[in-house]
């Protein structure tokens, strides 16, 4: 792909994959895609949830409260989830099969304790950044495709704020799962659709490599 493009690979870990503290259901399948697309990309970041033990999230660290339930907080509605991806544990760890050497970037996520973290560049209040645009703009990149785990959260959130910093974004869909919380993968892609991120398959970007 051209010097202008880059590929950002999120949350392929241990705690999403099946066997984690967060599991997506299949989300494994979706490795050998995501191996297959590194080859065609120059650039390549990967972004990796990465929470202390006491974080917010944590449906463990309310009294009374399970995970999926949700909590109020400062920027808005907090979904509870199980301990997962804590710094430093087996769960937070890239995943074994993910076969990605020429990546240059791994930005960690999710690791201020009050606020939640689910897109690569921006924290859940929509103010702390991860420093993810600037690096990309610093490169000269202006276009996105965007791959991983979940596609309904991580890659949801990632996605459309992608476009509104002004990237051209893609969602590479069969290189994605999505776990799918009551209707929560179809409000995703109406939501990036409306924001302006496209649709694309692995396919499509094969053809356009083939097709140099």
């Amino acid at each position: 792909m051209q010097k202008n493009t880059a590929l950002i690979v999120v949350d392929v870990q241990n705690g999403f994959t099946p066997g984690g503290n967060l599991a997506v259901a299949n989300a494994d399948q979706i490795i050998p895609n995501i191996n297959q697309l590194g080859q065609y990309f120059d650039n390549i970041v990967i972004t990796q949830d990465w929470h202390p033990q006491n974080h917010v999230s944590f449906a463990e660290n309310h009294v009374a409260k399970q995970p999926f339930e949700t909590i109020e907080l400062d920027y808005g509605t907090q979904v509870l989830w199980p301990a997962h991806c804590v710094q430093g544990t087996a769960d937070a760890e890239l995943h074994p099969d993910l076969d990605l050497p020429t990546a240059q970037l791994v930005i960690r996520k999710g690791s201020h304790v009050h606020i939640d973290s689910y897109s690569a560049f921006l924290e859940a209040d929509q103010k702390t950044t991860t420093g993810l645009a600037g690096y990309l703009k610093e490169r000269g990149i202006d276009t996105v495709f965007i791959v991983g785990i979940a596609t309904d959260f991580c890659v949801a959130w990632t996605a459309i704020d992608a476009c509104k910093l002004g990237f051209q974004t893609y969602v590479i869909s069969d290189a994605t799962k999505s776990i799918d919380l009551n209707g929560s993968l179809q409000h995703a892609w109406q939501d990036m659709l409306a924001a302006g991120v496209k649709r694309i398959l692995l396919k499509d970007i094969v053809q356009a490599v083939a097709h140099q």
